[in-house]
């Protein structure tokens, strides 16, 4: 399996000019800890996380240099070597107006052929919960450990086999058939993020939210079952409230 095969798709994102008030209104609203940042190409370019909106002027949280906070760092070499970079780049995250101002640049990536091992590694050592996926360096999904995990719980101990690429095939489709439907473009945020697809051995899992209407995913069961090559739908029901109390659980 690879990230094409259980990376969320639909990533909500802003552009570069996005408002620092406008991203922080989305993260709280859609109780999200981190989002995007993406140009006119849908190319990466960063990433705004909860800990970059953390220090700011209007909140009177902003740093301080630590000259009028009498704290000293470990060493004073080290002090004289980053002080004024810090300095310049905490001036730009507690004032800047824009995305671009405070994302974070240097954004940790994979390809949607990257292999899970290495997703799963990469997840592990650097200590992130989701990592954006590209393809020719456009946005084109995310996967978290909640994916990984979600993978998993499909497979019965079998090693990978050829029909995984039939599986691929089958979600692709499927994909496609849904995303043309009105009715599921007009879900709302979290439903569609709860509604993460899975096909595995020609089975198709659908992880939803327990709120969700019952001719939704009939809907859905009803997509699946038209799509050649699929033996069964199988669903897998998440809390409504886990979905809203535990904004880093991708």
């Amino acid at each position: 399996m690879r990230p094409m095969d259980v990376m969320t798709t639909g990533v909500i994102t802003v552009d570069p000019d996005t408002s620092v008030q406008a991203v922080a209104k989305l993260l709280s609203e859609r109780g999200i800890s981190g989002v995007p940042v993406v140009d006119s190409a849908n190319r990466l370019v960063g990433i705004v996380s909860e800990g970059d909106l953390l220090h700011r002027v209007e909140t009177g949280t902003e740093r301080q240099p630590e000259r009028l906070t009498g704290r000293r760092r470990r060493s004073w070499w080290l002090d004289t070597i980053a002080s004024d970079q810090e300095l310049a780049r905490d001036y730009a995250k507690s004032h800047g107006r824009t995305a671009k101002d405070v994302m974070t640049r240097e954004v940790i990536s994979i390809t949607d052929t990257t292999e899970l091992a290495d997703v799963a590694m990469l997840l592990e050592t650097k200590r992130i919960k989701r990592v954006p996926v590209l393809r020719d360096g456009k946005l084109v999904g995310i996967v978290s450990r909640a994916n990984l995990v979600r993978a998993l719980a499909t497979t019965k101990g079998e090693a990978a086999t050829d029909a995984d690429s039939d599986d691929r095939t089958i979600r692709d489709k499927l994909l496609a058939e849904l995303k043309g439907q009105e009715w599921f473009k007009a879900q709302e945020w979290f439903k569609i993020w709860a509604a993460d697809i899975i096909v595995r051995g020609g089975v198709v899992h659908f992880w939803l939210c327990d709120d969700q209407y019952e001719e939704e995913r009939r809907a859905l069961r009803v997509a699946a079952e038209n799509i050649t090559g699929v033996r069964r739908v199988e669903e897998h029901i998440v809390p409504a409230s886990y979905l809203t109390a535990s904004p880093d659980r991708r």
